[in-house]
């Protein structure tokens, strides 16, 4: 009988989603469900396998656990784990990217942001609501996606799932990231185009983020980064918070350097009061829903349980980023 750790943050579900996360696992797993890695020392102490749901796991909470044999992320990203840590111990970190879990919900949220920005329903909505048709104001500044250029900074798995979308509203791709995708994968999506980051940042009418938060990718787009865009450009982040310099980003709204910004991540989580992001003019704002769908929290609860099962199997892992 091995141990199970499964840690899920109250803002993503708490215990009420862990007790679900709990049901699916395999019965030679003894499950326990927490909200913080270190809430039950005991179990952490007695632990072969963390899983967490954007549950921070730190290296106090790894050097806890001796017994600890695998540290499992159901969610994407994996920015949440101390890996050096983990890499000292020996221990594997394994996320769910290759499952496309999170893929179809967070390309449709993408998109979702995009058209609310295009075509300003937040600005339109409120106005209504306060009795002011603000049609003369605000045709001005509504857009179509048609025609426009999207720019995807990381074309994986979601990305890839953003392009063919974004090709159906008869887009422009161009995309950033460590190599070029195979000729057949360009083609498929419509004659996408690989760009250093800063020629597609020059380039592009909407920007999507769309890559893991690493100490290479933390504030990618910074004060500078962001003065390379078109005034009239959209940013839009269904990734991680940290990736954007939210300062940097606010000063720009409020410059209008940039034509607005839809925004899913924030960093920290929740986000203060204090963040400016929250009163700055033409944000779309929503709270890390890009892959919390009925539909998605399923398919990701089965992915992660599954690499899991696979390990207590003595079967090859999956999705190993450390």
């Amino acid at each position: 009988m091995k141990n199970i750790l499964a840690v899920v943050s109250p803002h993503v579900g708490g215990r009420t989603a862990g007790a679900a996360l709990a049901t699916v696992f395999p019965e030679q797993a003894r499950v326990t469900v927490v909200e913080a890695a270190d809430e039950d020392p005991a179990a952490l102490r007695e632990a072969h396998v963390i899983i967490t749901g954007l549950g921070p796991v730190t290296a106090a909470h790894l050097a806890a656990a001796p017994h600890l044999e695998l540290v499992q992320c159901a969610s994407h990203g994996f920015d949440y784990v101390d890996l050096d840590a983990a890499r000292e111990r020996g221990i594997p970190v394994c996320n769910i990217g290759s499952s496309g879990a999170e893929k179809q919900n967070v390309a449709e949220q993408t998109f979702a942001l995009m058209l609310a920005l295009a075509k300003q329903l937040v600005p339109a909505h409120t106005a209504l609501v306060e009795a002011d048709w603000a049609l003369p104001r605000l045709q001005q500044s509504i857009t179509e996606l048609s025609g426009k250029t999207l720019g995807i900074v990381g074309l994986g798995h979601i990305g890839e799932e953003v392009a063919r979308r974004a090709v159906a509203f008869d887009m422009t791709v161009v995309y950033a990231g460590p190599r070029p995708v195979a000729p057949e994968t360009a083609a498929r999506l419509g004659g996408a185009r690989h760009l250093s980051l800063d020629d597609l940042l020059r380039t592009s009418d909407y920007v999507s983020l769309h890559a893991p938060l690493t100490d290479g990718t933390r504030h990618l787009l910074d004060a500078e980064r962001l003065a390379l865009l078109k005034p009239t450009a959209f940013v839009v982040n269904t990734a991680r918070g940290a990736l954007i310099d939210q300062d940097a980003l606010a000063d720009a709204l409020a410059a209008g350097a940039l034509a607005g910004a839809g925004l899913d991540v924030f960093d920290p989580e929740p986000p203060t009061a204090a963040l400016r992001l929250l009163k700055a003019p033409n944000v779309v704002l929503s709270p890390h829903v890009a892959g919390v769908t009925r539909e998605t929290l399923v398919r990701i609860a089965l992915a992660a349980v599954q690499n899991v099962a696979d390990h207590l199997a003595d079967k090859p892992l999956r999705d190993v980023v450390a």
